[in-house]
């Protein structure tokens, strides 16, 4: 199977073969999704090992699932709705979500710094307990409304505002520290 063109009109092309069970197509499938899809998982899970695992556990739900497909979405969005599932799963696993408790957290005023990189709020946002993380990067990141993020973490939308919040919250006392 010749290289395909990286549009959404190639993406028939390669259901067409997925579905056919061609190894090329399977393979360039995954070779097209996988960078982002991993992103995604690792946002959530921050641990590579981690995110490799939910990565090669979606993939192989979406390769038995893809006769299932309806294309309500873009494949991509279909995709990522599998892999981010698959990450909240294991993160369920590994007993790492956190309810928030907000007796914890004081909301202090912060002006953000000219100076604050994309690496130091990864790092911050990497530091966040994993409930807050999760529904921050579905939300923030990924664009998942709070509808949507209820119905994927098994909470109440309400839950899902709260946990936004709180790590709004969080996130600002630990950027504070960096740039005081």
């Amino acid at each position: 199977m010749p290289d395909l063109p990286s549009a959404t009109a190639s993406d028939d092309l390669l259901l067409a073969g997925c579905l056919a069970q061609e190894r090329a197509a399977q393979y360039q499938l995954y070779q097209r999704y996988k960078t982002a899809m991993y992103s995604s998982a690792f946002r959530i899970l921050r641990d590579r090992d981690l995110a490799h695992d939910a990565l090669q556990e979606a993939f192989v739900q979406v390769f038995r699932q893809l006769a299932a497909f309806r294309r309500e979405s873009t494949l991509g969005a279909w995709i990522r709705t599998i892999v981010v599932r698959q990450a909240l799963r294991q993160l369920r696993r590994e007993n790492q979500m956190e309810v928030y408790d907000p007796l914890r957290h004081a909301e202090p005023q912060v002006a953000w710094h000219d100076g604050l990189t994309g690496e130091a709020l990864d790092k911050a946002i990497g530091e966040l307990p994993a409930g807050y993380r999760s529904v921050f990067c579905l939300v923030e990141v990924e664009g998942y409304a709070h509808r949507e993020v209820a119905e994927l973490l098994g909470i109440s939308e309400g839950t899902s505002k709260s946990q936004l919040h709180f790590a709004k919250q969080q996130l600002k006392i630990k950027l504070q520290y960096l740039y005081a």
